[in-house]
């Protein structure tokens, strides 16, 4: 069959970026699968490597876990030898759990995978809270831990990695500052004070600052999102060059009053070297400020329902507000290959903490950003149906049976499962109580997962795996039956590190094309542009995606450098 070549931009595709709602029809909801029974640990802290190995762990302080260590390999911790192991290696391939052996406290830690998807890791609590641990890839060795490699104690901080590949860590409990890791030059050994921080903390018992919500604008600044309120900040002069309004409501959005935030979808046009895109950042849940101190009393206030959208790049922005179809506070979010947003886990009343939430919420949500609101249910080519599980943008999933509470975790899967892990809502292991310790990791899988699509595969990517900013590439992919490639678009999702609730260094970009040609009945190219700066897409690995009338292939690892 002669080639048949179509040219076209991105601008041509974005009324099909929001899905075809065929995989969305009632009874195709999603669905989830019991991926393993036990892991021998609370997945409080859960990454994804380059290499597709889940690495997850909980602290080092919360007594015996299901799962012992090597002979030989029991460590002095806190003047006790403990033979329990707190991090492990999960292999998605063959289910099969290794251990690793964390010597100090991650409890509440930060991480971010750097340029060469080593993990990278840091803060935790008592011996734990200036140690920065690596982990490398390729394959997976042991966690190797630097004992003083923060300025500053980090218990609750953000991760964020940077342009030049440096990591900037912000915040924790009592500290109004950041700092870069790993302290490779002369300025890394600086610490810069964030009076942001200090001001966010309304109630000196409830910080409600805790986990800031980092993400890194196109144009190279920061923003910082605290309690209620953002900044943008030029990190490298220490300049707030921003100030954005207080999300309206009278909710707080950080731990423990804990929201989520992700920043929507970045979409490329070609020449985005002068083009650089408006970024949108959404929060969705948290509580009232004071719900931490009546839940330590028994009194259990209903979680936040609301969400938040605000353009970051706009000087004079101000916050869109939405309802969720229900209170949610602790709810993980997440980008899905398709730029749709995943809102799981959580609760319906109470805070984050130790046995201080209520009513778990067991129905995923599905958010589509792109969806114009026109009386709340449909946006002129794309009709929602009337029955109620639609409501507004969002879209009500089918239910998990386990609760996902405090120290849960959910993270986005190269196949485009959502794998979810963890809730320990007890000081200790506790598989008596009312929400027990879970060891167990499920997968969820989205209604694109459905019978009647097809679903491209990714051949190859030319001249390689490897890009460059700004470089064209192609990249072949196979498409059973007959393919409208104007429903088409590639995506590329950065690695995050999920914990209590946020997916640090969480980001997606939509590329700008070229042209998609068929070579071959089913067989297609399509050409396409790198992103331009460091900015847009920090240098490391991503996953690509090709994704075809709202279905996605399984992502191929690609390195940006």
């Amino acid at each position: 069959m002669a080639a048949k070549t179509i040219v076209f931009l991105l601008l041509a595709i974005c009324s099909f970026f929001t899905l075809a709602l065929g995989c969305y029809s009632e009874g195709n909801l999603g669905k989830w699968k019991m991926l393993k029974r036990s892991i021998g640990i609370s997945a409080m802290h859960m990454a994804l490597l380059p290499d597709d190995r889940i690495v997850a762990f909980d602290r080092t302080n919360m007594g015996p876990s299901n799962i012992t260590l090597p002979s030989g390999k029991c460590p002095n911790i806190s003047k006790f030898i403990d033979c329990y192991a707190h991090s492990v290696e999960f292999n998605l391939a063959n289910r099969s759990v290794r251990v690793l052996t964390v010597l100090s406290d991650t409890w509440c830690s930060s991480g971010a995978l750097d340029p060469d998807g080593m993990l990278v890791q840091s803060g935790g609590y008592n011996d734990g809270q200036r140690v920065v641990r690596y982990l490398k890839p390729f394959p997976i060795s042991d966690w190797v831990e630097v004992p003083k490699g923060l300025i500053q104690p980090r218990w609750y901080a953000s991760n964020q990695i940077l342009p030049n590949g440096k990591i900037i860590v912000v915040g924790g409990r009592f500290q109004h500052s950041y700092e870069f890791i790993p302290k490779t030059s002369k300025s890394d050994h600086k610490l810069y004070q964030l009076p942001f921080l200090q001001e966010t903390n309304y109630y000196r018992s409830v910080q409600n600052n805790l986990y800031p919500f980092t993400h890194l604008s196109p144009d190279g600044n920061l923003f910082i999102f605290a309690n209620d309120r953002a900044i943008l900040l030029d990190y490298v002069n220490n300049i707030v060059v921003r100030n954005y309004p207080v999300m309206p409501g009278g909710f707080s959005r950080n731990y423990p009053s804990t929201g989520s935030s992700v920043l929507l979808p970045l979409k490329l046009l070609p020449n985005n070297a002068t083009n650089t895109p408006d970024a949108e950042v959404l929060i969705c849940g948290g509580t009232l400020p004071y719900s931490n101190f009546h839940a330590n009393k028994g009194e259990f206030l209903d979680a936040a329902k609301t969400c938040g959208r605000l353009v970051i790049t706009k000087e004079n922005a101000e916050w869109e507000m939405e309802d969720m179809p229900m209170n949610r506070v602790m709810g993980d979010m997440l980008l899905l290959p398709t730029g749709d947003v995943l809102i799981i886990n959580g609760a319906a009343k109470g805070t984050a903490g130790w046995g201080v939430a209520r009513e778990p919420v067991l129905n995923p949500l599905l958010y589509h950003p792109d969806v114009p609101i026109s009386n709340g249910t449909s946006n002129g080519n794309i009709a929602f149906s009337t029955n109620q599980e639609h409501r507004g943008r969002f879209l009500i999933l089918s239910p998990t049976t386990i609760p996902r509470l405090y120290h849960s975790t959910a993270h986005l899967l190269s196949d485009g499962r959502v794998l979810v892990g963890g809730s320990n809502p007890n000081r200790n292991y506790n598989f008596t109580t009312l929400y027990p310790t879970e060891l167990s990791l499920e997968v969820f899988y989205p209604p694109y997962f459905c019978s009647d699509k097809s679903r491209p595969s990714i051949a190859w990517v030319k001249p390689s795996v490897e890009l460059g900013y700004k470089l064209k590439f192609s990249l072949g992919f196979h498409l059973k039956g007959k393919g409208d490639i104007e429903k088409l678009y590639l995506t590329m999702v950065a690695p995050s590190f999920s914990t209590h609730s946020f997916s640090m260094n969480q980001r997606l970009l939509v590329l700008a094309l070229e042209q998609v040609s068929e070579t071959s009945t089913g067989n297609f190219v399509v050409e396409g542009y790198a992103p331009a700066t460091a900015a847009l897409a920090p240098p490391g690995y991503y996953q690509l995606f090709v994704v075809h009338d709202g279905v996605p292939s399984r992502g191929t690892w690609v390195k940006i450098k």
